[in-house]
């Protein structure tokens, strides 16, 4: 067994009471792992026909399903975007928002993206969904997730929600916080978590908690729903500070607060509180700290190559710099929400390519991801093609193609190739490939 804190081990004696010898025992069965198949790309009964895994499905997410084996994050279907690797009971809270298509929907602790990705697959490409996590090297982390498995409609922000709470006042329906926390029910999947876990930790953690919450209430409209989760077993990181949230906030309501605990569930344990604002406004929009200027830019580059390769034209453009974003209905002005000096607290919404007038237009991998066969040029390849082309390799291909495709397996996509004389060249970055 692993070797647990004492301090830790006390605390969840005396919480557990009776229950705390199951609670124990837990620890000695290996970590459950779980994949979500991400329908934007892939339907769950399409992805059960092609899944190299025997699943068997989670009660908390209709896409989520138990898995065993290895490798699971280094298949092609796993670079393709078809599905996200996460631990089976974190998936438990997102449902509880009960998100609708169009929504306005915030997810304040994004990173590494297993939730904020989750929703997205509710959303369906329609609303506004902002990602935020305020470590840089973690925000890329989520990135990359968002890039993968094709989201289209989330803006993907760097900032201490204190910030964000100075922009977004009254504006979003639904903010999910997944907040920071002592990380007990990560142990057994993360081992190193063990040594850093403290009595004062989670002191820290819950002054930290407290801050996050506040910034969620200024953001949140009149009418709208928060869920508060974390992956730990501490009172006082969860239902003592929902307690104490209510009692300071009284224009709010308790729907659901729950405790999965290892020991009654096949999972590692969650904690989540549904909350529903009853009074306050809905804002219109948002603050802006900079004037929304439109930059004149030269698009013929790009219109000749969204000509030449995909099937649908883009109408909501803007350059910043040499690089061209595209954006979902409602969220084109998000970019302006920030001065430009601050712009690195804003990753990516819909990053489409670079344009640079001495050159043609250069499409980006962000684009890649979000596209399907009906919406480009593409040339669908075999595993072991598919494979080679993860590994960064030119394949063969018909002499007749030329010019830009999307390189598909199974109908997903992996990324840009260019066609000339029967080769198709590499165009996936050097920082993907396997």
């Amino acid at each position: 067994m692993l070797s647990l804190p004492a301090e830790f081990l006390e605390r969840m004696k005396l919480q557990l009471g009776a229950e705390y010898g199951d609670f124990l025992q837990s620890y000695d069965s290996p970590a459950q792992r779980a994949v979500r198949v991400n329908t934007l790309k892939i339907s769950v009964e399409n992805f059960k026909k092609i899944t190299p895994f025997a699943l068997s499905p989670t009660p908390w997410e209709q896409s989520g399903f138990f898995v065993e084996g290895e490798g699971l994050g280094k298949t092609v279907l796993h670079a393709a975007g078809a599905y996200y690797v996460q631990e089976p009971s974190a998936m438990a809270a997102v449902p509880p928002l009960e998100i609708t298509e169009g929504e306005r929907v915030l997810d304040l602790c994004s990173a590494p993206g297993g939730k904020g990705t989750q929703i997205a697959q509710y959303m369906q490409g329609k609303g506004v969904l902002v990602l935020n996590e305020p470590v840089p090297s973690r925000r890329d982390i989520l990135a990359q997730n968002v890039e993968r498995l094709g989201i289209k409609n989330a803006a993907i922000t760097c900032a201490e929600p204190a910030f964000l709470a100075g922009i977004f006042e009254n504006y979003f329906d639904k903010i999910l916080v997944d907040a920071p926390c002592s990380g007990e029910g990560m142990f057994k999947k993360e081992p190193n978590a063990i040594p850093e876990w403290s009595l004062s930790n989670v002191e820290m953690c819950a002054a930290r908690q407290r801050q996050i919450l506040e910034a969620a209430d200024k953001m949140l409209c009149g009418g709208g729903r928060l869920v508060y989760s974390t992956c730990t077993f501490s009172a006082q990181e969860d239902e003592e500070q929902i307690d104490n949230f209510l009692k300071a906030h009284p224009g709010y309501k308790l729907l659901d607060m729950r405790k999965l605990l290892p020991h009654k569930i096949r999972g590692e344990g969650h904690f989540y509180a549904v909350l529903q604002k009853t009074d306050g406004p809905r804002a219109d929009g948002f603050h802006k700290l900079t004037p929304s200027v439109p930059k004149k830019c030269d698009l013929r580059a790009y219109r000749e190559w969204e000509s030449a390769t995909l099937k649908t034209a883009s109408n909501n453009l803007i350059l910043d710099g040499d690089a061209l974003f595209g954006f979902a209905d409602g969220a084109e002005d998000l970019i302006s929400a920030f001065p430009r000096q601050d712009r690195w607290r804003i990753k990516q919404l819909l990053f489409l390519g670079r344009l640079d007038s001495k050159s043609p237009f250069t499409p980006g991998h962000a684009l890649a991801t979000r596209l399907t066969p009906k919406e480009a040029n593409s040339v669908e390849v075999d595993e072991k093609t598919a494979l080679s082309y993860l590994r960064g390799l030119t394949f063969g291909c018909p002499e007749e193609l030329k010019g830009w495709y999307l390189a598909t397996y199974a109908g997903l996509p992996l990324g840009w190739c260019k066609a000339v004389n029967g080769v198709a060249k590499n165009h996936l970055p050097k920082g993907l490939r396997i």
